[in-house]
């Protein structure tokens, strides 16, 4: 059966809205990241044509390949990097998307800046948390992601607008929710990018102001 990606969004928008009210918050404070990567170009069509504008990739490499015709298409789109940047893929990171939603280590902080300096593109950055400390993930830990945000947004000059956080599958995610949000809080930090198909709805209630939702928008990734 073919994936209904008009219907799919139309849902998770007005569950964002049900929820958001329910929260006392305003759903116009929180953003659907559609999560197109591995879906090919029709797809992504598909939401487009429904009026979707936010979408989120893992890997630049498959961004290059898919996003700058349709951005010529859509002036008004905006492409986050929700995966790991290695330093080799700075350059065109910066140059295609408009947030980079995964800076986690001095090393890389520097590079993007470095390279936003030479081109005059700044986009948004977030800063990776590792909330459940798990080996295998990357991330800034907790202990250390104030020092971190301090010398992202002070000393090398990122325009850091807020955190993200991937929690462990097998631990409730509202604590994971929870410390993010706290500490976004903590250092006036606007966006909290957290929840994805399983939980947004326990995101939004916890303060998320960006969604990362794919399989419930595209279907399972063939």
């Amino acid at each position: 059966m073919a994936t209904d990606i008009a219907a799919n969004l139309a849902q998770i928008k007005a569950d964002i809205r049900q929820t958001a009210k329910e929260s006392g918050r305003d759903p116009a404070g929180i953003s659907l990241v559609a999560v197109s990567k591995t879906h090919p170009v029709p797809a992504i069509e598909q939401a487009l044509v429904a009026g979707q504008r936010v979408f989120g990739e893992n890997r630049v490499q498959e961004a290059e390949q898919k996003w700058p015709d349709l951005k010529r298409t859509y002036e008004d789109i905006r492409l986050h990097l929700i995966g790991p940047l290695q330093s080799n893929k700075v350059r065109p990171a910066v140059a295609l998307f408009d947030v980079i939603e995964t800076i986690d280590r001095e090393k890389l902080a520097r590079a993007v800046a470095r390279e936003m300096a030479q081109s005059g593109r700044r986009p948004e950055c977030l800063i990776q948390v590792n909330t459940g400390e798990e080996e295998q993930k990357a991330g800034v830990l907790p202990a250390d992601a104030d020092a971190f945000i301090t010398l992202c947004r002070d000393d090398i000059g990122l325009p850091v607008t807020g955190l993200m956080c991937i929690p462990p599958v097998d631990e409730d995610p509202a604590l994971h929710f929870a410390l993010l949000r706290d500490m976004a809080r903590r250092n006036n930090l606007p966006h909290v990018s957290m929840g994805m198909s399983a939980d947004y709805p326990v995101a939004v209630r916890f303060g998320a102001t960006l969604v990362r939702v794919g399989t419930a928008i595209f279907g399972a990734r063939e």
